[in-house]
């Protein structure tokens, strides 16, 4: 049977994706993130909760978003068994999940394979109230995203209203089970000064769509 329960877990694991991050680094990330007591964040897959428990300890609100039923109530079950305060567990897809209305941060250690769909539904809109978001992602895409000038479709319609910037490089060592790839930080920030009105969102992106790759 508990052969069986590491099987159905391992298999769960594959398909969604998850990699979790250690302890420690969870820790040493979120220290980086510049947190500020009393601001909402939307937890991005919170998994077992290493990442959940050190924003906890800042004072934040949490929103913590679960795809996995299992997890999210595991979580749960944790956070109460430790009488954490100021932490909702939401059990959903992010890429179906209406973003808060009010000033908020994002923050997870995204799945490898969503990657880019959960890309696009923090910066496709800028006019979501969105502020920061603090990401894990593979190495190469972390890279990719960092670039200036940027050298991709979606990169050089993100950047008239979001700034990247590449954090630090994780080795696949530090997550469990172990990817095969490494992983990285990127931190995004809001432009102070938009190139482009919000407004401008969608014909902008078509544009560039329409004339990509630019001679």
């Amino acid at each position: 049977m508990a052969a069986q329960r590491r099987t159905h877990r391992g298999e769960r694991r594959r398909s969604l994706g998850q990699n979790f991050l250690r302890a420690e680094l969870a820790e040493r990330w979120i220290e980086a993130a510049n947190l500020r007591a009393g601001e909402l964040v939307l937890e991005i897959g919170p998994g077992a909760g290493a990442v959940t428990f050190a924003l906890a300890r800042r004072g934040v609100e949490v929103v913590a978003v679960e795809r996995d039923p299992e997890l999210a109530r595991g979580l749960r079950a944790q956070l109460a068994r430790r009488r954490v305060q100021g932490v909702r567990v939401l059990e959903a897809d992010v890429r179906a999940l209406a973003l808060p209305r009010r000033p908020f941060r994002a923050i997870g250690a995204l799945p490898f394979g969503a990657t880019t769909d959960i890309l696009r539904k923090l910066f496709d809109d800028p006019g979501t109230p969105l502020e920061r978001a603090d990401l894990i992602v593979q190495w190469e895409v972390a890279r990719k995203r960092a670039e200036s000038p940027p050298r991709t479709l979606l990169s050089t319609v993100w950047a008239q209203w979001w700034e990247f910037e590449l954090g630090f490089r994780i080795p696949a060592s530090a997550f469990k089970p172990v990817p095969s790839v490494d992983a990285a930080t990127l931190a995004v920030t809001r432009r102070a000064a938009p190139l482009l009105p919000s407004s401008a969102a969608r014909d902008y992106a078509e544009f560039v769509r329409a004339r990509w790759p630019f001679a």
